[in-house]
């Protein structure tokens, strides 16, 4: 019980850690400037390509097949960094996220197991858990994501659908909006946009 106890402390202070990054990022994505030293998403590679990016984090053991991906709603996980960090485990109720002993394993997505509810989401402190269905229709993904900004996008409006860098890649429609208390305040926000933009766009930015 004392373990267990630690360990949500842990993730609380982790949690509140984050919030300071995501500040920053924010006003990177609204100023439209790149800033190295700024960690979006938990996984910030400076002047990095996308392509190069998207290379190394496509060979991890957290991304999905693009198999899997053409099938439906599946968990993109876009941490390639081993830090001591478990929730995405734990949230999952299909068991379909493995981190393991030690605690600093990279997690393990395991696509089959995968329902794409989306639970993952707002239980990474870091933001970098995705849920991309790339079977929405026949030429629209829908990427769900983390989004802790105010006000909250409404439903039907259109958005600036943002890549990691925090450039505009496309225009996107909200589909839906979600923010239990459970959430502990992270909002899950879900966009529609064209399906070759589906693994590029993971922010968005309201259009004032």
């Amino acid at each position: 019980m004392r373990f267990i106890t630690a360990k949500k402390d842990y993730h609380n202070d982790q949690r509140k850690a984050t919030q300071n990054s995501c500040i920053l990022n924010l006003l990177a994505i609204q100023t439209e400037i790149c800033y190295p030293f700024l960690c979006t998403n938990n996984y910030w590679k400076g002047d990095m390509q996308e392509d190069v990016f998207l290379t190394e984090l496509r060979a991890s053991l957290s991304y999905p097949s693009e198999e899997r991906l053409d099938k439906g709603a599946v968990a993109v996980i876009e941490c390639i960094q081993e830090i001591p960090c478990n929730p995405c485990e734990t949230a999952c109720r299909f068991k379909a996220i493995i981190v393991g002993e030690p605690i600093t394993n990279l997690p393990r997505l395991i696509g089959d197991r995968c329902r794409g509810c989306g639970e993952c989401i707002s239980a990474c402190p870091g933001l970098a858990i995705f849920i991309v269905d790339k079977a929405y229709t026949s030429d629209k993904a829908t990427v769900s994501m983390p989004y802790e900004y105010y006000p909250l996008p409404e439903v039907g409006s259109i958005v600036d659908a943002l890549d990691r860098n925090g450039r505009k890649v496309c225009d996107a429609r909200i589909v839906r909006v979600s923010n239990p208390p459970g959430n502990n305040k992270t909002a899950v926000v879900t966009a529609a946009v064209k399906k070759e933009f589906s693994d590029l766009v993971r922010n968005i930015r309201l259009i004032s």
